[in-house]
């Protein structure tokens, strides 16, 4: 390998931050302090390699042409040790850190489907019973998980990612993620209990309340809309049975903001880029 150029390159390029709050430093790189970077093996014909910085920009923390200057810098290291050589390949097993902190190779995905009736929410189930998985087995190689949870009957939309921080942020009351659902009940809805529903109601396990319920026009009035941000198991038809009412159909038509246009049931599309965004700006 050969010999860093030192900070001469480093000097003559601008300060950029990257993604996820990451920063370059402006000082000497830890680790190496001798002036010389330790020896690492040639790797021009090992199987499974991949250029660091397709690697760096791969885990999310900035552009693969931001990734080059934060690499000429010396804020990339592999197996300890400090990489400034462009065209370095790393390989499975290898750790990449980049300003000390651990990089996850793994290109974030973000597939929605139009989930229909009779699957369950779970990656796997030991009854045999179908799964969501089977529906997006050919959506991606990656490891995705369901954002939250429809019960088997449950319709609507459902979001698979590998991105854990914003799995996390969107299952989390505290960001009050809006989700809104289609409800067609056995009976009439009352406007007594309508208006009983958006005042609150006290359930078993505490009180909950929708941010809005109304019918929905054109249609009869067993059919109602309910926009509600609570992530309680089942929470929507727990609503209407404790005032008597049956859920005979219930389809999730928005969930934090991705709709079902242009989506088919039983079919599955990639987020845009801009609808990750929005995602990304939720608070």
């Amino acid at each position: 390998m050969r010999k860093p150029r030192g900070n001469k390159r480093s000097e003559h390029t601008r300060s950029k931050t990257p993604k996820h709050g990451f920063r370059r430093s402006k000082t000497k790189p830890s680790g190496n302090t001798s002036g010389k970077q330790e020896s690492m093996p040639k790797r021009a014909g090992d199987p499974g390699l991949i250029r660091l910085n397709k690697y760096v920009a791969n885990s999310g923390v900035c552009s693969r042409r931001e990734a080059d200057t934060f690499i000429a810098a010396g804020n990339v290291t592999v197996n300890g040790v400090p990489i400034t050589e462009m065209g370095f390949k790393v390989k499975p097993g290898d750790t990449v850190r980049f300003d000390g902190r651990l990089l996850n190779p793994e290109k974030k995905e973000y597939i929605l489907l139009n989930k229909p009736k009779n699957f369950i929410t779970t990656t796997s189930d030991e009854k045999g019973r179908r799964t969501v998985m089977e529906l997006i087995s050919k959506a991606s190689k990656a490891r995705l998980v369901p954002v939250g949870r429809l019960d088997r009957n449950t319709t609507g939309l459902l979001l698979f990612t590998n991105d854990g921080d914003l799995a996390k942020k969107l299952t989390h009351p505290r960001h009050m993620v809006r989700k809104i659902y289609h409800v067609e009940l056995n009976k009439n809805l009352s406007s007594e209990d309508l208006h009983a529903i958006k005042k609150g109601l006290q359930l078993e396990d505490g009180p909950i309340s929708v941010d809005d319920i109304s019918y929905i026009k054109n249609t009869p009035k067993r059919e109602v809309g309910v926009k509600i941000h609570s992530g309680r198991n089942r929470i929507v038809r727990r609503i209407f049975e404790h005032l008597g009412y049956d859920v005979v159909k219930l389809d999730r038509v928005v969930f934090a903001g991705l709709t079902k246009k242009d989506l088919p049931r039983g079919h599955w599309r990639p987020l845009t880029t801009q609808e990750v965004i929005n995602l990304q700006m939720i608070k």
